[in-house]
């Protein structure tokens, strides 16, 4: 396997993680315009491979949105859904160990 694959591999591994509570997004606050529910009541943003950078809540406040691991120790409403925060609190170096995107994208 070379290392574009490689990496292309991790990502999914990480991205796997994520059991799309919402929670990181906003879902039980004041949600991200782009946060949608699916018919299983999980969550997903409708713009989700350009989703970083300059956004707005459906309330009107602008945010960055950013990579998880860069707000992962930060507290937000029903936080203890996620995943990614799980792994955080119970000493997991795993956060830190996946890329967000393959090298070139």
């Amino acid at each position: 396997m070379n290392y574009h694959d490689y990496m292309i591999k991790r990502e999914e591994e990480y991205e796997a993680l994520c059991r799309r509570c919402g929670a990181c997004c906003g879902a039980y606050d004041d949600p991200c315009v782009h946060l949608k529910k699916d018919n299983n009541g999980k969550y997903y943003c409708d713009i989700y491979s350009n989703r970083f950078g300059p956004r707005v809540t459906v309330g009107g406040d602008k945010f960055d949105c950013v990579p998880i691991r860069d707000i992962i120790h930060q507290h937000w409403p029903k936080d203890y859904l996620c995943a990614y925060k799980r792994i955080y609190r119970n000493g997991s170096s795993r956060i830190a160990q996946y890329p967000v995107s393959a090298p070139g994208e």
